[in-house]
């Protein structure tokens, strides 16, 4: 890591801990600030905060005193969850203290380029994409931000040998100041977040973010095949390198008679890639452009989009049970993903869906559900949903108390050959604390089947 004198002696406020804010915190005081860590959870159920302590870290817990912000800090690294109408952050506004969010410390200590990746589906999928491809290359990747992994943790380590490949939201992309990665990818625009950024303009411009910093050396691949995300390539320096799954481009990566193509090199036949869905072709696209751009070879990309079946709770096949394949994809935490998550079978579809009410409609999600033969409900949005599944004329429409539940349910109501689908349309914290524990206990319960 770089071992950097921008934050010696500064008196800064982690604000927030989680993963990032332990991470954050640790490494400024290792860069020699004086730092402060606030975290609203009390100090004796909160060991992350005491581990801080035994390291010599201030640590204020248990609220968000508002006085606090009047101990004249210089810096506020703050939790890309903490929205900006939060009353700490708006005081630190009030008195012009600069906000970041920890990835842009990342940036400022790391010896490695960055590939940066962000959108409103298919990050992490992309992302993961990247990191295995370039690993197959044996170009040394790392994997970070928000994906499980800190970026700030990762840059310490990274040296110039190696290539972060980094997932970045909106929220966090909102607090950089000189981030700029080496490589940026925007993989699609459409409608989230719209509770923490108020409208789709201010989501757009702090997707745009990625690139502001970027000059004629790096690049930028963008989907072409939307205006919005094109609009935004229009105002980079970037290197502009676009991808489409409809149309044959000049340059860039595409889809021509049946193969995937870079710069007019063909570079796998599509019936040969297991990656399940028509979505998952964009995302695709830019990994394999992100990859060559980074220097690994076409055989290390065709071996794993040979191989490669989904991350983790996105369209992750889980087993086939008494002749269903049940499919996790808890990550599909808006309409669009379930949609997307849909398109990917041709099978009848058990659908298991609910989640967060976020006071939207799922009217969207009614063209999408012609080959869902059953829809199982859960969660604050089981009515809206079921309501959607019933003007989409689906026969039986099942309402449930959770998914654990709904997983016996389905195989009841289903057919050898049929697809069992856990894909909510809906973020899971009426119930879950992530969708990651959503998706696991999909997981236990299926496996509870055999």
């Amino acid at each position: 890591m770089k071992h950097i004198k921008t934050y010696q002696h500064k008196k800064i406020l982690v604000l927030g801990l989680a993963k990032s804010g332990v991470s954050a915190a640790a490494l400024l005081h290792k860069l020699g600030a004086f730092v402060t860590v606030n975290d609203s959870k009390p100090l004796s159920e909160n060991p992350e905060a005491q581990g801080l302590l035994e390291q010599g870290i201030k640590v204020v817990c248990g609220s968000h005193p508002i006085e606090l912000m009047d101990e004249g800090f210089e810096l506020v690294v703050k939790n890309p969850g903490i929205p900006y109408y939060n009353p700490m952050i708006q005081k630190a506004i009030e008195k012009e203290i600069p906000i970041i969010t920890e990835v842009e410390l990342a940036y400022q200590i790391s010896e490695a380029p960055l590939v940066g990746i962000t959108g409103t589906n298919g990050k992490t999928t992309t992302t993961t994409l990247i990191y295995e491809m370039l690993h197959a290359g044996h170009k040394k990747p790392l994997i970070a931000g928000n994906i499980g992994t800190v970026a700030s943790g990762v840059a310490q380590e990274a040296t110039q040998e190696n290539t972060i490949v980094i997932e970045l939201s909106s929220f966090q992309l909102m607090g950089i100041d000189q981030f700029k990665p080496r490589i940026a990818i925007i993989t699609n625009l459409y409608d989230a977040h719209l509770d923490y950024h108020g409208t789709r303009a201010e989501y757009i411009e702090a997707k745009a973010r990625i690139t502001m910093n970027q000059t004629e050396e790096d690049y930028f691949i963008v989907n072409a095949d939307q205006d919005e995300v094109m609009e935004i390539a229009r105002n980079s320096r970037a290197q502009i390198v676009p991808f489409s799954t409809k149309k044959v481009l000049d340059s860039g990566a595409y889809v021509k008679d049946g193969w995937v193509c870079f710069n007019g090199e063909q570079i796998i036949e599509t019936k040969d890639i297991v990656l399940p869905g028509k979505h998952n072709l964009e995302n695709i696209l830019s990994a394999i452009a992100a990859t060559i751009l980074s220097g690994a070879d076409k055989e290390g990309i065709v071996e794993i989009l040979t191989s490669f079946a989904g991350v983790r709770h996105r369209l992750q096949f889980v087993s086939s049970v008494e002749g269903r394949k049940f499919y996790n994809d808890s990550k599909a935490t808006n309409i669009l993903a379930t949609e997307n998550a849909l398109a990917a079978f041709d099978a009848p579809i058990v659908l298991l869906a609910g989640g967060l009410d976020r006071g939207n409609s799922f009217d969207e999600l009614v063209p999408s559900l012609k080959n869902v033969k059953v829809l199982i409900t859960f969660g604050e949005t089981a009515e809206k949903v079921g309501q959607a599944g019933r003007v989409a004329g689906i026969k039986t429409v099942l309402r449930v108390d959770n998914v654990e539940k709904a997983v016996p349910v389905a195989i009841e109501h289903s057919e050898p050959g049929d697809v069992i689908l856990l894909s909510p349309a809906c973020a899971s914290w009426d119930q879950y604390k992530t969708f990651e524990v959503r998706g696991d206990m999909f997981i236990e319960a299926v496996h509870k089947l055999k």
